[in-house]
């Protein structure tokens, strides 16, 4: 087992990791932008660095400076959290090369993944579903013409580097479909660094259905079953829960098997996510894998009692897994909020400041995971979410009961928040019937 681990990233989730080594008898270091100098869950680290100014591309992104710290820091491994490096392949293979590991897949599988229309194929040849698309790359207007009149309009013009739902647009003949390809290519260089795309046919009013993996060094791979995270805004998650609402049983196996075969055809270890959709007759079909841990690995913790983060750990230092398939149950209900420093009455518009005064709720099966605190200034330079807010029940019904009652609980004051938006679609007939879908926020109305 490691000795020191360098935690690459800021925020909830260094909080999160850091607490993770704690109880393994990991020794922690972390890094800080100078935005983040004096943040409170620094001092929970065994030693800190800042690596740079607030701007995140010359600091938390910055190479160069992370390696630096974990060679000072004296570290044998990495965890890189979500966001920033996580899922970049070249800083993988740098961390391989100083004699660093990196808590996460290789840098083989995690470009074979990373990108979406590589993974697609594999995919394919994996007899793992796939949606009706492009054989490939889209290589100019006329060949996007073509293939979007084989398999029907509308189609999802996707950037094959895209993620968050950046260089994504939808058309719906060809008109559209011209100025969707200009519009997403052109996103997607700015955000990735690479405007290539691909088509795929869009599925209308679907369901979003992710699968968690845990892969080994000695050949096991598992799924920890799935998370619906159907309850999004313009494809950035507000609500995700497990089990998925409405899901047969035979779906539901038949989807975790695809995403376990799929991660044994990619030579894929360490923790994963297959991402699904689902259309109105339970037809699944596989959209893309993230090589890193996810934002709501809570909702699977609480349903199957495995932490996820020390899973991680353990695996990228070479400890096969303690549990075989039969042994994952998931047992009730979870549900996780995402609380984002927000105005989702001004178009969600970010609301950094600092919080005058916050005070979490607490209970049976209530779970809250954030870094900030009373005190607290929010950032303008990073993401908006500040925590996330979990419940565990027995049953969906008692998890929406318990969630409505923490979210009355949580007190935050001094900034706007997405805590009254939760509220109103946890009350919403649609949310509580489970018929969610990737749209259902918008045709709410919920937002306006």
């Amino acid at each position: 087992m490691y000795k020191r681990i360098l935690v690459a990233n800021r925020g909830e989730i260094a909080l999160r990791i850091i607490r993770a080594c704690r109880e393994l008898g990991i020794e922690s270091v972390a890094i800080f932008s100078e935005a983040d100098r004096g943040a409170a869950y620094l001092e929970l680290a065994d030693e800190a660095f800042c690596v740079g100014p607030a701007k995140g591309a010359e600091s938390y992104r910055k190479i160069d400076r992370v390696i630096s710290a974990a060679e000072i820091g004296n570290v044998q491994a990495i965890h890189p959290g979500y966001g920033f490096l996580s899922e970049n392949a070249h800083f993988n293979e740098i961390c391989r090369s100083c004699k660093i590991d990196f808590i996460g897949p290789t840098p083989e599988a995690m470009a074979r993944l990373g990108d979406k229309n590589t993974a697609r194929k594999l995919a394919r040849e994996a007899k793992v579903p796939v949606v009706p698309g492009s054989a490939g790359l889209i290589s100019d207007e006329s060949e996007a013409v073509r293939v979007a009149h084989e398999i029907g309009f509308p189609v999802l013009v996707k950037a094959s580097a895209g993620g968050g739902g950046r260089g994504m647009r939808v058309a719906l003949n060809d008109l559209a479909l011209k100025a969707a390809l200009q519009q997403a290519s052109t996103e997607a260089e700015a955000a990735f660094g690479d405007g290539s795309i691909y088509l795929e046919k869009y599925i209308e009013h679907p369901r979003h259905v992710e699968v968690q993996v845990l892969a080994d060094h000695h050949g096991n791979v598992v799924h920890l079953w799935e998370r619906d995270c159907s309850t999004q805004r313009r494809h950035q998650k507000l609500i995700e829960e497990s089990p998925s609402p409405g899901l047969s049983p035979e779906t539901r196996a038949a989807m975790c098997e695809s995403a376990v075969r799929l991660i044994k055809a990619a030579g894929y270890t360490n923790a994963g996510t297959v991402e699904f959709i689902v259309d109105a007759e339970e037809n699944f079909y596989f959209i893309e894998v993230n090589a890193r841990i996810q934002v709501e690995h809570p909702v699977t913790e609480m349903v199957t009692g495995i932490d996820l983060i020390k899973s991680q750990i353990r695996i990228a230092a070479g400890e096969p897994l303690p549990f075989s398939q039969s042994d994952i149950v998931a047992r009730g209900v979870a549900i996780e909020c995402r609380i984002n420093a927000e105005d989702p009455k001004k178009n969600f518009q970010p609301s950094p400041g600092k919080i005058e005064r916050l005070i979490a709720p607490g209970g049976f099966g209530v779970r809250f995971d954030s870094h900030a605190h009373t005190g607290y200034t929010v950032s303008p330079h990073y993401d908006s979410m500040i925590g996330k807010l979990i419940v565990h029940q027995p049953t969906r019904r008692e998890a929406i009961d318990c969630m409505l009652r923490a979210l009355s609980e949580l007190r935050i004051v001094g900034i706007q928040t997405t805590v009254p938006l939760h509220r109103e679609i946890l009350r919403h007939a649609a949310f509580v019937d489970g018929r969610m879908d990737t749209t259902f926020i918008e045709r709410s109305g919920l937002t306006q």
